[in-house]
């Protein structure tokens, strides 16, 4: 195992070519560990010095990455991508890779350890197996560990029919669901459609919607939006995902107004449910929000996608929906002194 240390952008973008061929091997396979996700985040934030750690094996073939960087105030090491626009974070490796390269990081920790403060790594999924091995290996030289829950992640396990999907929910909220639908296809009065953007729509005007609505659905993203740095991560992010058919940006419209929107991704054979936007005021009377997410999961079984995740947060409409909680976790480990 020959590791190499990634501090400089043009070496991190010349992982780029093999970057995406080991995600799938790895433990987690999700979005936000692909090369486009991690380097739009990077472009945005740059919140310190990159850390990336790569493992090669005998032919050269790249076979880990530990996409980290030292936060410039703190000295910790982060993972790219934590905290407040990433859902799932975590190592890359292939099953018969990761005991010795997770070993090899565990050593160049202590080799580095002068450059850093403490290793804070967030979003693992429960169950990763870098959560069994990466503890093990740190304990084994003098780390101290702190493994705690840092939030859930509620999921629906989709059935292969919408019916079958309004069975799984709770006898109220079923009739809930149905009612509402049932009012959206009986109105007489108001046009009401629903579209997921395509090649066919100008994506930055669609962008630009979906932000207006996002900021108008509650103070707090309104806040967010302030923020030049989300606003570039946003525009770069939709601009990759959708470039790699992975973006569902759908919307709800009365009388051609968009009055509800969801940013959807569809990856790995699941759909991620990202973030969302509503027009608070005067068209409460159509449940824009939760009119647009049925339609929504009716389309993800529609595509015989087997997980609808609604991503970090217990909101509680996701569990009205039907969303069981999927832990994700974080990992703190400082070198003790001796």
């Amino acid at each position: 195992m020959k590791l190499d240390l990634i501090a400089t952008i043009d070496r991190f973008e010349a992982l780029q070519p093999e970057w995406n061929d080991l995600l799938p091997t790895s433990s987690t396979n999700q979005i936000f560990l692909t090369f486009q996700w991690q380097r739009a985040w990077w472009n945005a934030y740059q919140p310190g010095e990159l850390f990336i750690i790569t493992g090669r094996n005998e032919a050269g073939l790249l076979v880990g990455i530990a996409p980290w960087f030292i936060e410039a105030d703190t000295r910790i090491i982060r993972c790219i991508g934590c905290v407040d626009v990433t859902d799932y974070l975590d190592v890359l490796a292939p099953a018969e890779y990761r005991e010795p390269f997770l070993a090899a990081v565990a050593d160049l920790l202590v080799a580095q350890s002068a450059k850093f403060s403490k290793l804070d790594l967030c979003n693992i999924p429960f169950g990763s197996a870098t959560l069994e091995i990466l503890p093990r290996f740190l304990t084994e030289r003098g780390f101290s560990l702190d493994i705690k829950q840092q939030e859930v992640c509620p999921i629906i396990d989709l059935p292969t029919d919408f019916e079958g999907y309004l069975a799984q929910l709770d006898k109220k909220q079923r009739h809930e669901c149905r009612r509402k639908l049932r009012r959206i296809q009986e109105n007489q009065v108001d046009k009401v459609e629903w579209y997921i953007v395509g090649r066919n729509h100008d994506l930055d005007a669609e962008i630009d919607k979906f932000l207006n609505l996002m900021r108008a659905s509650h103070p707090e993203k309104a806040e967010f939006l302030t923020n030049e740095q989300h606003l570039t991560f946003f525009r770069t992010m939709v601009h990759q995902v959708a470039r790699c058919g992975w973006l569902q940006l759908s919307f709800l419209t009365v009388n051609g107004t968009p009055v509800s929107t969801y940013m959807n991704f569809d990856f790995n054979n699941r759909i991620l449910v990202y973030n969302s936007g509503l027009l608070p005021e005067g068209y409460s009377q159509f449940s824009p929000g939760i009119v647009l997410l049925l339609y929504n999961i009716q389309h993800a079984i529609d595509l015989r996608r087997p997980v609808f995740d609604f991503l970090r947060g217990n909101e509680e409409y996701k569990y009205r929906m039907g969303g069981k909680d999927h832990p994700v976790m974080n990992l703190e480990a400082s070198l003790v002194a001796n």
